[in-house]
């Protein structure tokens, strides 16, 4: 038998059974007492405060202008495009403001559509035959009726030009609004018209139309419109100026459903004085059905369901406490907290899902 020399190392395998079963005895430190073993669930925490608090109704929508002028061609000739004030020739984008020509249809056709020439010639001769009949008749050398026949051939001729002037303003095409220029002069295939372009009676010069306040035609749901009148603030967002705020009003509201959506319009007013927002797009609107300010607020977060209530934990030292919670108005990333908590007490926003009355946590993830 060959014996182990005093002090030499037993192989690692063979002290594994002895570590097992001092673990299993609890073995421990000297004086007999069992090692205890602490676990603390980790969570983040953030404090109740004060805030401001809405209830929003988020639909979607697309913009349009409150007002058109259309300008289309009435006597056909050669298109002219109107100039601005520094003597550019007018664009679509371009800005006009109230009587300002936009365009102007020249040629043979359009003079002798209008006749402006002639019939003024024959108003003057007329006036003129109708001033010396007059004056003859005044001194007894003509009859009466003689006089008449004059009065109605100038009736006539004053009727004449004046269509011809009615049909000569057609040939200038003026807009009655201010606004800016959102389609000009173009052809069926949707190519610019150039200076000089034959057209005929009924080819769209020009659409124009105010843009500093648009609307937004946005649809609600029954439950919805419950909430939603005239004169409740929207906030509108579109994803190219996502980080600008852009304000709207509830203008109307419709007063019939549409029949195949089974909705409801509101027009939204949108202010769009800096002119970023342009009609046809579409955009998203925050409609305020109501607002708190300076209320007990707490992440959204931070509320879980047990049991079917609404529940937070609450961190007072070391463990965490169970909340039963009365809320209110809020969105995806705050509510209101009417009762339960007060402002300052810390409670769980992350790691809640396993925490009951009373369970040991460790804050991490503070400053």
């Amino acid at each position: 038998m060959r014996h182990r020399p005093t002090g030499a190392r037993l192989p690692a395998a063979s002290l594994l059974p002895g570590l097992l079963w001092c673990a299993a005895a609890g073995c421990g430190p000297a004086g007999g007492e069992p090692a205890s073993v602490e676990f603390r669930i980790p969570v983040e925490v953030a404090e109740v405060g004060r805030g401001d608090v809405e209830d929003r109704i988020v639909t979607t929508g697309a913009l349009r202008t409150e007002e058109n002028v259309v300008l289309s061609v009435e006597t056909p000739g050669f298109l002219v495009i109107g100039r601005d004030a520094a003597g550019a020739r007018l664009v679509e984008g371009s800005t006009v403001s109230e009587g300002q020509l936009v365009a102007e249809i020249t040629g043979e056709d359009a003079r002798l559509a209008a006749g402006l020439e002639a019939t003024r010639q024959h108003l003057e001769n007329a006036e003129e035959e109708m001033n010396r009949r007059k004056m003859l008749f005044d001194q007894g050398l003509i009859p009466e009726e003689e006089y008449r026949r004059t009065q109605v051939t100038y009736e006539d001729a004053l009727r004449n030009f004046e269509l011809s002037q009615r049909a000569d303003d057609k040939t200038r095409l003026t807009t009655p609004i201010a606004g800016v220029v959102l389609e000009l002069a173009r052809d069926e295939d949707g190519f610019p018209a150039a200076d000089g372009q034959m057209v005929r009676a009924g080819f769209e010069v020009a659409r124009i139309a105010p843009v500093g306040r648009l609307i937004a035609d946005v649809d609600l749901v029954g439950p919805e419109l419950a909430r939603v009148r005239p004169g409740q603030a929207v906030r509108i967002r579109h994803y190219a100026f996502a980080d600008m705020a852009i304000t709207g009003r509830i203008l109307r509201l419709s007063p019939a459903m549409d029949p195949e959506t089974h909705t409801f319009r509101a027009e939204v007013a949108v202010d769009n004085a800096r002119r970023l927002l342009r009609p046809g797009m579409f955009i998203e609107a925050a409609i305020i059905a109501e607002r708190r300010a300076g209320v007990a607020v707490l992440p959204r977060d931070a509320v879980t369901e047990r049991a079917g209530r609404d529940v937070v934990f609450v961190v007072d030292g070391q463990r965490a406490a169970r909340r039963d919670v009365t809320l209110g108005l809020g969105d995806d990333d705050q509510v209101e907290v009417r009762a339960g908590v007060e402002p300052g007490e810390r409670i769980v926003v992350r790691g809640l899902e396993t925490l009951t009355d009373g369970t040991r946590v460790r804050v991490v993830g503070t400053p």
